[in-house]
């Protein structure tokens, strides 16, 4: 059994279990935490290096043989999100210290956060269907009191209409994880792959495979079923915000990439155009939901809705490259959307709002801040040389080679909005002129450079990815291939090899 499959679950879990054992040392478990997150990266590293030259890597825990045991997998797209997993969790950790609440830190908010990342980490390294379902509760259930924390009245109505939608996407997928096992007699991926053709009613598989389309898309937040995200993200911290836009939604992402390339591939004519449909209609509604908003994280979040939009075209179009699209982009905005809410945040403790209208004047204030929005802002709107440009640029080849025009023409005009709505940002909170005196710095130096610390490290690799794009885009390509040649996978798992 390779261990490295296991340590990205064991490490946050173990982690989470000493905080609650130092529950009254807040400073103590902010040490932990930090350790416990670079400890992730680390492993993730080794991972997916480890996938890179040896090939796809299997655990079947309890002795038990695949398609029978609790099956983990790790091929190139796990590797790769278990490895910016680890990233996110470092970055978010260390913004922590400084800018999170004591209130909410002395009531678990970092045993929380490492639950958290452990069911992220078991979403993408589960080989079962069931065991996916387990893991994307586990975060449900750490991910709406982190949503709560703090009770304050717009985030527990925030917090409402997460869980709600929520709960609905999980009982969607439990029934249709039912019906799935009583139509094939098991629910490990590989064996299904083999398994799910031989179905006599090739109808009841389209549903089963709109049942997980939804149960996926609520949680990924595609059109229509988007509208739980904006009203509930921009209510919780900072921090919060920023893990959960940079991973819970791309959770929803990883699985339905994972489906309907491994397991639903009997009519893709059918089921991935449905998606690129979805596509275009997610990236034009969240860009004018962006565009209209002048609350900068209600800005940034519906600007999560229409990212996805992206990432949905790459597996609508369905081939090689643009999969490998895909998966660059996921990396990209990962970071590049994580970076501006951390941005936002200290703007709010320098300004004490996040309101455009009454901010301005943040250039001056801080110039240093004002780079470290800049960078990733123009990354989202695919300025080159940063990330975003390449990802775009990516996608709409694979588009043009795919002879999809009108996916690539929508993507096109909502870059331009996306343009338009970081300027919004830029000219109004740093550019033009206060109609208040901007606030002072509140807080120690040493708190203000460990608090720019993980933003400098986001957008300053917003900026590699787009000058170093080849290794990165290689990483991309392998994980797409892998993903086009299903066999692969199913032989290493159900092999034991």
């Amino acid at each position: 059994m390779n261990i490295l499959l296991i340590l990205p679950i064991l490490v946050p879990f173990i982690t989470a279990i000493l905080c609650l054992f130092f529950w009254g040392r807040v400073h103590f478990q902010e040490r932990l935490t930090v350790a416990g997150m670079l400890i992730l990266l680390i492993i993730g590293i080794a991972l997916l290096s480890d996938v890179h030259e040896n090939g796809i890597q299997t655990a079947q825990l309890g002795s038990w043989e695949a398609p029978f045991g609790i099956t983990f997998a790790a091929d190139m797209l796990s590797s790769i999100m278990v490895t910016i997993t680890g990233l996110m969790g470092l970055m978010t950790a260390l913004y922590s210290v400084v800018g999170m609440d004591e209130t909410r830190e002395r009531f678990g908010y970092y045993p929380l956060l490492n639950i958290l990342l452990m069911g992220v980490c078991g979403a993408f390294l589960t080989g079962d269907v069931f065991n996916l379902y387990v893991w994307f509760e586990v975060m449900l259930i750490a991910s709406f009191v982190l949503l709560a924390l703090g009770g304050e009245r717009a985030q527990l109505e925030g917090a409402i209409k997460y869980v709600t939608l929520n709960l609905v996407s999980s009982a969607i997928f439990l029934m249709a994880t039912g019906i799935l096992y009583s139509v094939t007699g098991t629910l490990n991926m590989a064996d299904l792959h083999l398994v799910v053709g031989d179905v006599k009613q090739p109808g009841l598989v389209t549903v089963l495979a709109m049942m997980f389309l939804v149960a996926f898309g609520i949680k990924a937040a595609i059109f229509p079923l988007f509208f739980w995200l904006p009203a509930s993200y921009h209510t919780p911290p900072v921090a919060v915000t920023t893990i959960f836009s940079g991973l819970l939604t791309k959770v929803g992402v990883y699985a339905l990439i994972r489906f309907f390339t491994l397991i639903f591939v009997h009519d893709t004519n059918y089921t991935h155009t449905l998606i690129l449909i979805a596509s275009g209609f997610t990236m034009v509604v969240g860009v004018f939901g962006a565009v209209s908003q002048l609350e900068m994280r209600r800005l940034l979040s519906f600007h999560i809705v229409s990212q996805i939009g992206y990432l949905l075209m790459g597996l609508g179009i369905f081939t090689a490259a643009s999969l490998a699209a895909s998966i660059f982009f996921m990396v990209h905005v990962i970071i590049a959307k994580s970076a501006l809410f951390l941005v936002s945040g200290v703007v709010n403790r320098l300004s004490g709002t996040y309101d455009l209208k009454k901010l301005g004047g943040l250039y001056k204030a801080s110039p240093t801040l004002s780079i470290l929005f800049f960078v990733p802002a123009m990354a989202l709107a695919g300025i080159p040389p940063l990330s975003g440009f390449w990802a775009k640029f990516a996608l709409v080849r694979a588009g043009l080679e795919a002879e999809d025009y009108l996916i690539v023409a929508i993507s096109l005009f909502v870059s331009v909005f996306t343009l338009y709505s970081m300027i919004k940002i830029w000219s109004e909170a740093f550019l033009k002129k206060p109609k208040v005196t901007p606030g002072q710095i509140n807080f120690r130096e040493a708190d203000w450079l460990q608090m720019l610390f993980p933003l400098a490290v986001l957008a300053g690799l917003t900026l590699v990815l787009g000058i170093a794009v080849d290794p990165v885009y290689q990483l991309a390509q392998e994980a797409a291939e892998q993903l086009m040649n299903p066999t692969l996978y199913v032989t290493t798992v159900l092999g034991g090899e």
